[in-house]
C-alpha cells in the first residue's frame, strides 16, 4: 500500500470512528468530543493500532480546531467580551497561577529538579479552548456569560502560557533568563490580540460590502476563511496559538450583516474538519506506559491536581457571576486537551521527561478533556434561565437583554 493510500484509508477510518464515537456519547447522554476522544484512544497505536499520528494528520487537525475557533468567534462579539473583560482577565490570571504554583510543588515532591518541576507545571496551565468551545458550541449558550468569559480567559492564558514556556524553557536550558525579551515577546502578543480584535472588527463594519463584490453566493465564505487562515499563521509568528488568530478572524466577521449566512455555510465543513483533532487527540495516549502501579497513582494525582487548580482559578475569577456563574466557568477552564500534549511533547523532545512522565502528562491532559464536558455539559443544561452581563457588570435573565443585542438569523444550535 502506498503512502497516499494509506493516509486515505486513516482518514476514513478517523472519520467513521469519529461519528461512531460521538453517537454512542450522545446515547449516553455525553458531549460528542468525549466519545471522539475515546474513539481516538480506541483506534490509535495503544489499543487496535488503526491510526498512527502522522504530519498529514496533523495538519488536517489543525486545520479542524482552526475552523472551530473560527466559527465559535463567529458567534462572539467584541462588545460582548468587553462586558466581561475584567472576569475574563481575573480567571485568565488566576487560571494560569494556582495551577502553575500548585503543579510547580507537586513535581518537585516526586523529583527535586527545580527547572525540571517548573517544565511539568507548564503542561497543568493553558486550557484547551478547542474542546470547551466545542461543548459550548453544541449546547447553543455561547451567548451566556459564562461562556464569553471562557473564551476571553482563554485567549489571555494562551499569552501568560506562552510566556511561562518561555521562562522554563529558558531555565531547563540552563542559559541566561532575558527579561527583556520575554517582555518584548509578552508585549507583541498582548498588542496583536487587542489591534486584530479591536481594530479589525471596526475596520469590518465599514467595509462589509465588499463581501458581496463577487457574484459566487460563497464568495463571502472564501474572503473570510482566508482572513481566518491568514491571522491563524499571523498569530503564531507573535508565539501565540493558531486558534487565537482563527477565533479573532471570526470576531470581525460576526461584525457583517452576512453573519447569519456565514455561519450556515460553515457548518459542513465543521462536519467534516474538527472529528481529526478530537480523534488525533485520544489517539496520542500511550496506555502501556500506564501500565504499572506507580504510573496510575501519578497520573491520579496530577489529574486530581489539574482539576481543582484550574476549578478554583476560574472560580474565583468569576465570583462576580454568583456561585452557579463562576463554577460553570471553572468547570469550562477544566479541560488542558492538545496545550498539556505539545509541551508534554517539547518536554520529552528536550530529555526532560522520562517516558513515563511523558505517559503521564499527556494521559492528565486527555483524562481532564474527557472528565470536564460531561460536567459543564450537565452544569449548564440544569443551570435554568439563560444568564448575561448588563451593561452594568450585572447579571441579566434573557428577557431582560436590551434590545441592541439581538442578532437577527440565530437560531438554535445543534451538535455537529
Amino acid at each position: 500500500m502506498d503512502h497516499t493510500t494509506a493516509i486515505l484509508l486513516e482518514v476514513f477510518i478517523i472519520f467513521v470512528a469519529a461519528q461512531v464515537g460521538g453517537q454512542v456519547a450522545r446515547l449516553v447522554r455525553l458531549p460528542n468530543v468525549v466519545g471522539e476522544i475515546v474513539a481516538g484512544c480506541m483506534v490509535g497505536p495503544s489499543v487496535l493500532g488503526w491510526v498512527t499520528p502522522s504530519e498529514p494528520l496533523e495538519v488536517l487537525s489543525e486545520i479542524g480546531v482552526v475552523l472551530l475557533l473560527f466559527s465559535v468567534g463567529l458567534e462572539t462579539r467584541v462588545e460582548d467580551l468587553k462586558r466581561v473583560g475584567g472576569s475574563a482577565f481575573a480567571v485568565g490570571v488566576l487560571g494560569v497561577l494556582i495551577p502553575f504554583v500548585c503543579g510547580t510543588l507537586w513535581a518537585h515532591s516526586i523529583g527535586p529538579d527545580w527547572p525540571r518541576s517548573l517544565f511539568i507545571a507548564a503542561a497543568f496551565v493553558a486550557t484547551s479552548a478547542g474542546i470547551t468551545a466545542r461543548v459550548l458550541k453544541q449546547l447553543g449558550v455561547l451567548q451566556r456569560a459564562e461562556s464569553r468569559v471562557i473564551l476571553g480567559a482563554a485567549v489571555i492564558d494562551d499569552i501568560l502560557a506562552m510566556l511561562l514556556l518561555g521562562v522554563v524553557t529558558a531555565l531547563q536550558a540552563g542559559g541566561q533568563l532575558r527579561v527583556g525579551s520575554l517582555l518584548i515577546v509578552l508585549a507583541e502578543a498582548i498588542g496583536f490580540v487587542l489591534v486584530i480584535g479591536w481594530l479589525g472588527t471596526r475596520v469590518m463594519r465599514r467595509v462589509a460590502a465588499w463581501l458581496d463584490w463577487p457574484s459566487d453566493s460563497l464568495s463571502p465564505l472564501a474572503l473570510v476563511l482566508a482572513m481566518c487562515l491568514g491571522l491563524a499563521w499571523l498569530a503564531t509568528n507573535f508565539g501565540l496559538a493558531a486558534i487565537i488568530g482563527a477565533f479573532l478572524a471570526g470576531m470581525i466577521a460576526s461584525e457583517t450583516r452576512q453573519h447569519a449566512q456565514l455561519e450556515v455555510q460553515t457548518r459542513p465543513l465543521l462536519v467534516l474538519l474538527t472529528p481529526f483533532f478530537f480523534v488525533l487527540t485520544g489517539a496520542k495516549v500511550e496506555l502501556r506506559e500506564l501500565a504499572s502501579g506507580e504510573s496510575l497513582w501519578l497520573l491520579s494525582v496530577a489529574t486530581v491536581l489539574a482539576l481543582l487548580t484550574k476549578l478554583a482559578g476560574g472560580w474565583l475569577g468569576a465570583l462576580k457571576l454568583g456561585a452557579r456563574g463562576a463554577l460553570n466557568v471553572g468547570v469550562g477552564m477544566m479541560p488542558r486537551g492538545e496545550v498539556g500534549v505539545v509541551i508534554a511533547a517539547l518536554g520529552l523532545s528536550a530529555g526532560v521527561f522520562s517516558n513515563q512522565i511523558y505517559a503521564v502528562i499527556v494521559a492528565m491532559s486527555l483524562l481532564t478533556s474527557i472528565v470536564a464536558p460531561p460536567i459543564l455539559a450537565g452544569l449548564l443544561k440544569s443551570g435554568g434561565e439563560t444568564e448575561h452581563l448588563r451593561d452594568d457588570g450585572g447579571i441579566a435573565c434573557e428577557d431582560e437583554r436590551p434590545a441592541t443585542e439581538s442578532r437577527p438569523g440565530k437560531r438554535p444550535r445543534h451538535g455537529f
